[in-house]
């Protein structure tokens, strides 16, 4: 008999689960001044929770080497992960910057910039 596929509810479920105990690892495990300081904003799993897509944003620090760090410490994270999830398959990390911020406050200073020119003409 083919196994089901996990529903909708306990993929967000597990996907919220990692990211709280990711925010929490990450704050306490890496220590690396030069990681700054890292919010996650979402994790997205794979319906066979093989992987998972955390998205991050960062203060104090380039958003290129941040992502490099993550990486690099994403094999300790997922074994620290291991030992606290209760689920069959912890999802490998991968971690992205997410740019949403960033481009929104750019979006907002280009709309700025429009309605400032357009009141001056």
């Amino acid at each position: 008999m083919p196994r089901q596929a996990p529903s909708s509810h306990r993929i967000h479920r597990i996907a919220d689960q990692i990211q709280r105990d990711l925010s929490e690892m990450i704050g306490r495990e890496i220590r690396d001044p030069g990681l700054g300081l890292v919010t996650l904003s979402e994790v997205r799993l794979t319906p066979d929770y093989a992987h998972a897509k955390v998205f991050f944003t960062v203060l104090g620090a380039e958003p290129e080497h941040a992502q490099q760090l993550l990486n690099e410490r994403a094999g300790y994270l997922h074994s620290l992960l291991f030992k606290r999830l209760r689920i069959h398959t912890v999802p490998t990390l991968h971690f992205v910057f997410d740019a949403t911020t960033r481009d929104a406050g750019s979006m907002n200073e280009l709309i700025r910039r429009a309605v400032s020119d357009k009141a001056q003409d």
